[in-house]
């Protein structure tokens, strides 16, 4: 029987799977779309569709728990967007997915001092393992990216790492206080929207003017790299730590390069593959700490069990 902690860690490489292939197809998507207004719309559709579904299904509630933290995270979540996407102007691409993916490191020093998260030996070496992987899968170990790109683009987009790195510390606070997910998610995405909104009223782009192939990148990464990823990563989160999830979502490079490689014909390096193969070994180390962890508990509930 798959055990909670199984299920979890199945949920979060499931979203890492389906946020990989966002990359590609917003970077197919920025061809025809303004990006202030790509990632605005993007959210906006998610917002609806997740509304739509939550209705048709009955789940939907007008009591809000948590309002507070659900603001915040809207915020902070819409706020990591704008960085990313306003930095991503001035730096290079490779630049730009280094720092971002930055949030793993952001995670580990964070986490302890907020949630507490304590780490075991398997989990640190899941942590080397997956930054390791991380600069080799990035930077094809061309230390030359360093000096590509703006002072501004660079330090905006780390920003965007670090408060995306506090969103999901945040996200697990929630998830611990919350019974299910779906009411958070239906707040979670208008709230992103707040921060985006001003950009978008300034903005001289025309919605006539979008294409088909731009709407079709929209709706692809509102619906299959937004609604459906986010509410597997929530439920995974639930009963695995930041930090695992974090590393977990890794598999969210594997994807976009492997997508990359076949459809947008980049190439693959000795040198990214050998990064591959250290984030696969990442993943597996948190998983056996993970899963470790869940016998553990069933041990110590069997025992205590016993002696009642």
């Amino acid at each position: 029987m798959i055990s909670k902690k199984q299920k979890a860690i199945l949920f979060t490489i499931l979203a890492g799977l389906l946020w990989g292939t966002s990359f590609p197809a917003i970077k197919i998507g920025l061809e025809y779309v303004d990006p202030l207004i790509f990632v605005f719309l993007r959210f906006l559709i998610a917002s609806i569709v997740m509304f739509i579904a939550v209705l048709i299904t009955g789940k939907f509630e007008f009591k809000i728990n948590h309002k507070k933290l659900l603001l915040f995270l809207g915020i902070t979540n819409g706020i990591a967007y704008l960085l990313q996407y306003i930095g991503m102007n001035y730096t290079t691409a490779a630049k730009a997915s280094l720092f971002v993916n930055l949030t793993t490191i952001w995670v580990v020093l964070l986490s302890p001092k907020i949630t507490g998260e304590h780490f075991d030996k398997k989990k640190t070496g899941g942590i080397i393992f997956a930054i390791i992987g991380l600069l080799l899968v990035t930077t094809n170990l061309n230390m030359q990216i360093i000096n590509e790109g703006q002072l501004f683009g660079d330090i905006t987009v780390i920003l965007a790492g670090v408060v995306w790195a506090v969103f999901i510390i945040y996200n697990k606070i929630l998830v611990n206080k919350e019974k299910g997910v779906t009411q958070s998610i239906i707040w979670i995405l208008p709230l992103t929207l707040i921060p985006m909104v001003p950009f978008v009223l300034f903005s001289s782009s025309s919605l006539s003017t979008i294409p088909i192939e731009g709407w079709a990148a929209i709706f692809y990464t509102a619906i299959f790299c937004w609604v459906i990823p986010y509410y597997l990563w929530v439920k995974g989160l639930k009963d695995i730590s930041a930090t695992t999830s974090t590393i977990l979502l890794l598999t969210e490079i594997l994807v976009a390069t492997s997508i990359s490689i076949v459809f947008l014909n980049e190439i693959i390096t000795l040198i990214n593959g050998i990064g591959a193969i250290f984030i696969i070994v990442a993943l597996v180390l948190v998983s056996k700490q993970s899963n470790n962890n869940s016998t553990k508990q069933k041990k110590l509930l069997k025992v205590t069990n016993q002696k009642q």
